[in-house]
This record gives structure tokens, sequence and C-alpha cells, in this order.
């Protein structure tokens, strides 16, 4: 098979994209609505139990009768002989419902008359008593198909719920018997679904399409990433935008002010596709490490060994005020707050000029080891001029303390031509570049000389304190994401390396305009692209794509998989299983039936024997289907989940045939409309090496001897490893059919029973395989 670096399916990419936009975006609620259903046999499969005509008005009559032909299940209600529109199925609801309260409604509808129209609307319309009559949901149904009715709705606050009902019916008219095949047509009714509104953040929309790389994640928000590379893997820092995210009846969410923000969001990678998701850092407020900060935004991560022990540094800012740090053992904590006290202030020597603000660090170590913090921003002035519009000097540059929670001396100004926020320093080739967000004017003429408004534009220095004055101006690295996406807004990035690669990270409102069919409220998601250079060091612009960039390695399936590591998904979320701060353990939850995720480019080898699943089953009867390279192929496997209702387990099921690269697919099957399961993780089992081991025990004198001989029965060199009581020996490359053995001198006269444990390793299709096999020896006793 192929072994070169993977390859994404670009084309299929923008087929995808193609159809969605041709088609238009397909949109779905992201808030569920979790409560009990309110309906009493809501899929009529007990007949009629529960259920009425409608009798709202003296005129009102008709005939309900059960019917196999269902939507779902084996039941429905077939109705006949209407007098009215308002005649239709109708259950009370008194003591279910509330003043004040919002509510979703389903249900489906079929009629079949060739002489009625080819399409009909129908409503679920709720009587409160009198003439107090609401439509709560609506649907048109072609005739002879089951149509969806669906709407949300709020009782007032002040009306009486003494008597409600709901009830299925037709459009009213004034005379509907004039035209009965029109307004008095037989129907049909099934499951139909009353639940309280529960808000909820779960986006439920399909967010990001299989083979694209951006956004990065489409389970949650995130933005103002900043990337800090660690022993081959990325870790992106995030403003927490799902924080404020508060979707209503209709899927929209308010605007995002961001003042709610006080955790960071973090993901990771190590093949720039497949991304874990972290869980959020307690950074600010009541519950947060540094309660003296209210907010945090905009963070930077950087190490450096403090006192012989490698410490991770996590500045972030207090909105626009401050600037603050935590420290932590990992790049996933667990963080502390050492200081006491927020990092920049009003008071730190040179940081503030009255008017700019004090946020967006952005943190460097040079080769040196010596530490410097970027940050600041605004400083609009009012005066509509030339010069606070080109020239606002609202950014600064400091040095850190050894410690990295210091600062020393006094900040130094940037002068950035049109200077707004997000101040970020990288080096390469022995230059310096400082990048930064350009402003959207201040009111004055704005020099066509420098960037465009709300751009990524950047500087070029020979030290990390520059200058750093309108000189060095090199260029725009990235145009405002709004040029790309359809959705602009504020612009923030970072740089990283990687394998001895450039990225670029930046956000985009994406995932927001996908929820919503095009409209955006300030939600924004994380992204990717390669950074690349001309021949003189400067920056080619980045273009934003929603191709992202290609996987730079396999993923290794023979290990364990955190089940919030994701390549693609639609309808997950992720929750924490662990205390806040604690290094993070996720899982998988509301995970409700056809919701799916999947791994990018998993390479199995010569195959893999079977997978196994860490999860909680929340209720019986649900599976995990697995599929290869495509969401709606065929299922290689499907995984029972059937442990302990609300117990963690391990489930699992054979594999055969899956070997080489693929994309794999988990898709979730069980009752509709419950949680099914929390999934914890995700292993493959490798196939077993064919190497057979045999032990006896000898008398060598007064002593007994021990004897272990190992054959490989592999069409490839194999390495083994003998461990026993009495030593242990290793043998490299044991040819094919060859057997190799030992002698152990044990200097016993009496040797108990036991066993030896031989580990076997191998490269076979170039994947590493191991094996261990334990090998009985009899007891021996010498004289």
């Amino acid at each position: 098979m192929d072994r070169q670096r993977p390859q994404r399916r670009r084309a299929a990419v923008l087929a995808a994209v193609g159809a969605l936009l041709a088609g238009g975006l397909a949109v779905a609620p992201t808030a569920a609505a979790a409560g009990p259903n309110l309906i009493t046999n809501p899929g009529f499969e007990d007949g009629l139990s529960g259920w009425t005509v409608n009798n709202g008005n003296a005129t009102d009559g008709a005939t309900l009768a059960p019917t196999g032909d269902a939507h779902s299940g084996s039941g429905a209600v077939l109705v006949t002989n209407r007098k009215t529109t308002g005649s239709g199925p109708a259950q009370e609801l008194a003591g279910k419902v509330q003043a004040g309260k919002t509510y979703t409604v389903t249900a489906r509808v079929k009629y079949e008359n060739p002489e009625s129209p080819a399409t009909k609307q129908f409503f679920v319309t709720m009587h409160y008593g009198g003439s107090t009559y609401t439509n709560l949901g609506t649907g048109t149904a072609p005739r002879g198909q089951w149509g969806l009715l669906q709407g949300t709705f709020t009782i007032p606050a002040g009306q009486s719920v003494t008597t409600p009902r709901v009830f299925v019916e037709t459009p009213w008219v004034a005379d509907p018997a004039a035209a009965p095949a029109t307004h008095l047509m037989d129907f049909k009714v099934d499951d139909v679904v009353l639940r309280e509104f529960t808000p909820s953040t779960t986006i439920e929309v399909l967010g990001k399409n299989p083979g694209e790389g951006n956004p990065l994640i489409s389970h949650k928000f995130g933005a103002d990433g900043n990337a800090f590379a660690h022993d081959g893997r990325v870790y992106v820092y995030m403003t927490n935008d799902t924080q404020v995210y508060n979707p209503g009846p209709d899927g929209t969410s308010p605007t995002n002010t961001y003042g709610g923000i006080n955790t960071i969001t973090v993901i990771s990678s190590d093949d720039l596709v497949n991304w874990t998701d972290h869980g959020e850092i307690p950074v600010a407020g009541p519950n947060g490490l540094a309660k003296y900060a209210s907010q945090s935004w905009a963070p930077a991560v950087e190490s450096r060994v403090v006192d012989g022990k490698e410490q991770f540094f996590l500045y972030f800012a207090n909105n626009g005020a401050a600037t603050g740090v935590l420290v932590g053992d990992s790049p996933l904590g667990p963080w502390r707050d050492e200081r006491g006290s927020l990092l920049v202030t009003a008071q730190t020597p040179g940081a503030s000029d009255g008017r700019n603000w004090l946020f967006d660090p952005g943190v460097f170590i040079d080769d040196d080891g010596q530490g410097y913090l970027y940050f600041g921003g605004g400083g609009n002035d009012g005066s509509n001029s030339y010069e606070n519009t080109n020239h606002p000097k609202s950014t600064r540059v400091i040095k850190l303390g050894d410690d990295m929670i210091s600062t020393e001396g006094a900040a130094e100004t940037i002068d950035a031509p049109l200077m707004f926020e997000a101040g970020h320093v990288f080096k390469r080739g022995g230059k310096y570049y400082y990048s930064y967000s350009s402003n959207f004017g201040f009111g004055g003429p704005i020099d066509p000389n420098g960037p465009p408004t709300g751009a990524i534009a950047y500087l070029v220095a020979d030290s990390p304190m520059g200058p750093w004055t309108p000189d060095k101006y090199a260029g725009v690295i990235f145009k405002n994401p709004g040029v790309y996406f359809g959705a602009g807004g504020n612009n923030h990035q970072s740089v990283f390396e990687l394998n001895g690669e450039h990225y670029f990270t930046y956000h985009a409102q994406t995932l927001n305009r996908r929820i919503t069919g095009g409209a955006t409220q300030g939600f924004r998601s994380p992204h990717v692209a390669k950074l690349e250079f001309n021949a003189d060091g400067t920056v080619k612009e980045v273009l934003g794509t929603f191709d992202g960039v290609e996987q730079i390695r396999h993923l290794d399936p023979y290990r364990v998989i955190e089940a919030e590591t994701i390549a693609w998904q639609q309808g997950l979320a992720t929750k924490r299983l662990n205390a806040p701060n604690d290094v993070p353990q996720l899982a998988l939850h509301d995970v409700d039936n056809g919701d799916w995720t999947s791994l990018s480019s998993a390479d199995f080898g010569s195959g893999a024997t079977g997978v196994s699943a860490r999860v909680k089953p929340l209720v019986g009867g649900g599976s995990i289907q697995l599929r290869l390279d495509d969401r709606t192929g065929p299922v290689v496997a499907t995984i029972p989940v059937d442990g302990p209702v609300g117990q963690w387990t391990e489930v699992g099921a054979e594999l055969d045939g899956v070997s080489g690269a693929h994309d794999v697919y988990f898709t979730f099957v069980g009752p509709d409309g419950q949680d099914l399961v929390e999934v914890d993780s995700w292993r493959f089992a490798k196939p077993s090496l064919k190497v057979e081991g045999a032990a006896d025990t000898r008398c060598a004198g007064p002593n007994a001897k021990l004897t272990v001989r190992v054959t490989n029965n592999e069409s490839v060199p194999v390495d083994v490893v003998v461990q026993t009581p009495y030593g242990a020996k290793t043998f490299d490359d044991v040819e094919p059919g060859k057997t190799r053995f030992h002698p152990f001198q044990t200097r016993e006269r009496a040797l108990p029973a036991g066993a030896a444990t031989v580990t076997a390793t191998a490269t076979v299709d170039g994947h590493e395989v191991s094996s261990a096999l334990s090998v009985p020896y009899d007891a021996r006793t010498c004289r």
C-alpha cells in the first residue's frame, strides 16, 4: 500500500461544498428539546388511548379509528367523517403545560384522497378554552406521503392553562363543506411529540463536511487560536465562544458580546486533521483559578525550564484592561496561579497611554532563553485624524523575568501601520516577524501604502524588541475572513512550526454561518493554513479555505484513542469526566440515534482483528456501526452497546479484512429521542504474531536448568524478548522458520512450576506489531 503522506480527497470536498451551496444550506435547530414527551400514547401503539375528537365547537365532529399504516411503529390514527376543519384528534394537557414556558411540537400527517390537492397545509393547534386558539406548529404534506408538522411556541405568561387541549387540523375556512375534498379530507396522524424546550449548545447541523480540514472542530466554537507546538504535537488555546452561545428555539443565539467568557478551550493534534478536545481551563471569575480576573480572552502559551523543571505559562487577557498568567506542569495542566495578581496593568511601566487596551498577549522566547510579552490594542482617540488612524501606537513589548510571571524594565511602544490588536511574534532565518490585526478605520484617511482594514499584516526586524517602526512594515499575511467566507468580523492569528514546516492559525465564523444558513452572531471557529515564504524571507499571502492543510501522518489505531478525537462529526458534544482543573479526561455525550463521529486516515497495516470501546450505556438496545472511507458506506462491524446501563464497560466486535489506511466512521444507533451512550475511548486490536514458545527444566549437576525455545513462524524477521524469574534474554532478528533457545542456570536445587513471558515484535507491511505469550514449565528438583 502507499506509505506516502496521507492525501485529502479535495475533489470530493469541492463536490460536497458545491452540492451544499447549490441546494441551499440545510439548517437544523442547534437547541435540543430534551424534556419528556407530554403526549400520552404519541404513536397510537395503544390504539386511541388518551385521544378524542376535538370538540371545541358544537359543530365539530369526526370518527377516529386505529390504523396499521404508520409513520413509525405499528400504529397510527385515521380521521374520517370530519364536520369542520378543526375536527381532528385531540388530547387534554391540563396540569402538563405552564404559562411562560417554551415548548416544541412535532407530528406526522398523511392524506391520500386523489381528489384532494397535491399538497396540503396542516396545523397542530392549542385550544386554551373559550375562543382562545393558537397554531403551535405547521407543515405542508404532499399527497400520499407522510409530512412533518413542527413548531416552537411560548405560552404567554398571563395565559390560563386550566383546560388546554392540543389537536391536529387543516386551515380554517368559512364553508369547508362546499369543497370537502379540499378542506375535509380524511387524514392519518402519528408520532405526536410535545416537549418543554430545554436550551442546549449541542450543534446538530453538519458543520464540517468529510474531507474538509477547516474549521478544525465542528462541535463547539473557539476564537483567537494560539498554537503551541510541543513534542511533535500542536496545542491550540482559544477564547471559549461556546460559553456565551445560547441558541433559542429557532437555533439562533443572541450576538456574542464576549463578556461572559472566563474559560479557555484547548484542542490538540499530531497530524493536523484529527483534533482532540481537551475541554476548558477555568481561568477567571468566581470558579476560576485567577478569581481576581473577570474574563479570559485571547490566550498565548509558551514553556521554559524554571528551577530545573519545564513549566508551561498560559497568558490571558482580562478583557481589555489587563493581562494575567497561569502556570502548568504540562500543556494540559494542571494549572495554578503562582503570581496571585494580574501581570500587566496600567501601572506596569510604559504599558498604558491612557487609551490603549492591555490585552491580546503574545509570548515569545528567543534562543538565548529571554522571554518577551507583546500586548495591547485599540488606541482610538476619537480625533478622526490621519495620524491616529494609521499610527495609534497602541501595542507594546516588554521583557519577561526568568520566572516568566514577572516583567523587567519598561514596555516599549510598537508603531505598526493601522495597528489594532492581536500582536504575535515568531522567528525564522534569524529574523523576527511581528504580525497583527489592522484596524477598521478610526475615522481618518487610510494610508494606501499600509495594510487594508481588518487584515493580518506584519513587520520584520532584527531583534525581539524591534524597534518596531513603520519602516519595518513588510505586507499582508491574511485578509479579513469575510473576503473568503462571506462573514467578516475581527481577525486573530498565530504561527507555529511543526516537523520543519510553518503553519498559520486564524478564526472565522464558518460554523456559525452554517448553523444559521448564512447569518452570523460573532461565534468564531479555529482554522489552519500552510505558511510559506518567498526567497527573500517575505511571507506568501494566505488564502482562507475549507480545505485546511494536508494530514501530515497517519493515525495509529493500535493505541487508546480518546473518543473526543474527531476529524468530522455531526450531532455530538463532549463533557468532562473529572475535576475542572485536573489533566482533562473527556467523553462524547449527547449521543442520539444517527449521530456519528470519525477518524481520518487510520493506518491498520496488515490488518486489524477487532475494535473495542469504553462506553457508559444510558439505554438498552444501542449499538455502534463502523464504516470505512464513507459515512454512508457498508457497515464492516457492529459493536453492541450491551453493558449495564449507567456503568462504564468495555464493548467490542471482531474485524476481518480491515487493512491499510482508511477513514473510520462510527455511527450510533438506538431508540429515537433518548441519549444513548457516553463514549470514553476507542481501540483496535492488532493481529498476533505467529510465534511459538516451549520451555523445559532439567538438572545440571545439583542445580536446575531452565531452557526456553522460541520459533518464528512469520514470514518476516522477529525480535524476541524472553523474561523469566531467573533472567532475561533478547533474540534480535529471528529469521522466518528458525528456532532460538537460551538455557537459564537457576542455581536452585528445587525449581517450582512457572511460566516464561515471550514478547515478540516485528514490522509487518511497514507497521510494528507486537505479541506476548506465556510459556509454562514444569517443577524440577535436583539432588
